[in-house]
């Protein structure tokens, strides 16, 4: 990977191709990332069919965990999803939200807040907005989120802790964030971990399991927890693209696992983002 401008530009070259697809499609590929399969994994993504204010048009089967399942939604509530992509998880949070309620979608991809505000218009809905922003400067004021939610696109974004710093900023005190992504324990192949595909995908722009929960600690937020996790086997048609026989062999004996985890933690009552000059 090289500057952080590059990857980003990269992740939204990817993502721009993705919302022209239908879910099969951008299913056949590792996280959505397309091409780097030849059958059909989903190899990340669950299933939303169950929840309230599924919309199947809206489902690109690019997350990784359900985070509107566990983010503690209440009516009324102001729900702000970072990389909303075509709005699905938006359009869950507003079955919990109610009409009483506002859902706020950010995606740095134009691509994709043309379909979600192209599905949003077709539901009538109009507290559900989307909003095209970066997640290192999200365009929302301070203190505004009952809740965030975000489903595998946090470590997409290069710089890290100033995301979760922004996540702290737009919370009000006493607000929450469940938040799904991919983290690593051990070493992933330096073929993986150099791999556009793969960093658009999800697995080679993993960062490790404890540093990923640092961060967050150290943006200011408290009670964490992990509300999910699971292990994510990439299917060896996938590692092909990247490994050769041995490589592969060579990774699967190693200690290295990959994780989907879904975080949960709370921005204290009285309080700032650190180094915000509002303390």
């Amino acid at each position: 990977m090289e500057t952080n401008e590059q990857i980003k530009e990269m992740v939204k070259q990817k993502y721009s191709e993705i919302a022209l697809q239908d879910k099969e499609t951008n299913a056949s590929s590792c996280c959505g990332a397309g091409g780097c399969s030849t059958e059909v994994y989903n190899i990340m993504s669950e299933e939303y069919d169950e929840l309230n204010g599924y919309n199947k048009d809206a489902d690109l089967g690019l997350g990784c965990g359900l985070p509107t399942n566990f983010a503690k939604i209440k009516k009324g509530d102001t729900v702000v999803d970072l990389g909303s992509g075509a709005g699905n998880d938006c359009f869950v949070a507003r079955a919990e939200t109610g009409e009483t309620g506002k859902v706020i979608g950010i995606d740095f991809t134009e691509a994709m807040i043309e379909k979600a505000r192209a599905n949003v218009e077709k539901l009538g809905y109009n507290n559900v907005e989307f909003r095209h922003g970066d997640i290192e400067k999200i365009p929302i004021t301070a203190n505004v989120a009952d809740v965030v939610v975000s489903n595998c696109v946090m470590n997409l974004v290069p710089d890290k802790p100033k995301a979760f710093s922004e996540v702290f900023r737009i919370l009000k005190p006493n607000g929450h964030f469940s938040i799904s992504d991919i983290v690593i324990i051990g070493d992933l192949p330096e073929k993986i971990k150099t791999a556009a595909e793969m960093y658009a995908g999800c697995v080679a722009s993993a960062i490790q399991k404890e540093e990923y929960l640092t961060i967050i600690q150290d943006a200011g937020f408290k009670n964490l927890s992990l509300q999910k996790e699971k292990a994510i086997i990439v299917p060896d048609d996938i590692l092909k693209n990247y490994l050769n026989e041995e490589e592969i062999k060579v990774y699967k004996n190693s200690d290295t696992r990959i994780f989907s985890i879904t975080v949960y933690a709370e921005k204290p009552e009285n309080s700032c983002a650190p180094n915000s000059g509002c303390c």
